[in-house]
C-alpha cells in the first residue's frame, strides 16, 4: 500500500524511531461542517417551548455553545426573532395595620449561658431578666 503524495501523515515521537505497523485513516475528520439549513433548523428547535439547549445539541452531536451562537447569527440577520425576556413578575405586597394598640412588635431575645439558652422577649422586665440569668449562672 503506497502513499498519495498530497496526503500528510504526522507520526508521534521521534523521527529515529522505526514504525512496523502503519495504518492511514481515511474518512472524516471529527469536524462536520452543517449547512446553514442544519443550522437554522438546530436553532429553531431549541426555541421550541420546554427545550434544553443542551438536550437538542446531543441529539445532533453539537456543542450546546454552538447552537447559542447560531441563534445568535440568525437573529442578527433577522433570521429569528429577537430574544425577549419576560417580565419579571413580584408577590404582591399586603401590608396590615399594626395592632390596634399600635404597639411594636415584641423582638425575641436569645442569651446563652453555657448549655442554657434563655429565650424571652424584649418586653421583659430589666430586673425579672437579671434576676433569671443570676439563677441560671448559680445552678451551674
Amino acid at each position: 500500500m503506497g502513499l498519495d503524495s498530497k496526503k500528510d501523515v504526522y507520526l508521534d515521537g521521534s523521527s529515529a524511531v522505526s514504525v512496523s505497523r502503519l495504518e492511514i485513516l481515511e474518512g472524516p475528520s471529527g469536524r462536520r461542517v452543517r449547512s446553514e439549513a442544519e443550522r437554522a433548523r438546530i436553532a429553531a428547535e431549541s426555541l421550541l417551548p420546554g427545550a434544553q439547549v443542551s438536550k437538542v445539541a446531543r441529539k445532533h452531536g453539537v456543542t450546546r455553545w454552538q447552537v447559542y451562537d447560531w441563534r445568535r447569527r440568525l437573529r442578527q440577520r433577522g433570521m429569528l426573532p429577537p430574544c425577549e425576556a419576560s417580565p419579571p413578575t413580584f408577590a404582591p405586597l399586603v401590608v396590615e395595620d399594626a395592632l390596634e394598640e399600635r404597639q411594636a412588635p415584641a423582638v425575641k431575645l436569645e442569651i446563652a449561658i453555657g448549655d442554657v439558652v434563655l429565650r424571652t422577649d424584649t418586653a421583659i422586665d430589666a430586673d425579672q431578666l437579671s434576676r433569671v440569668i443570676r439563677a441560671v449562672r448559680a445552678s451551674r
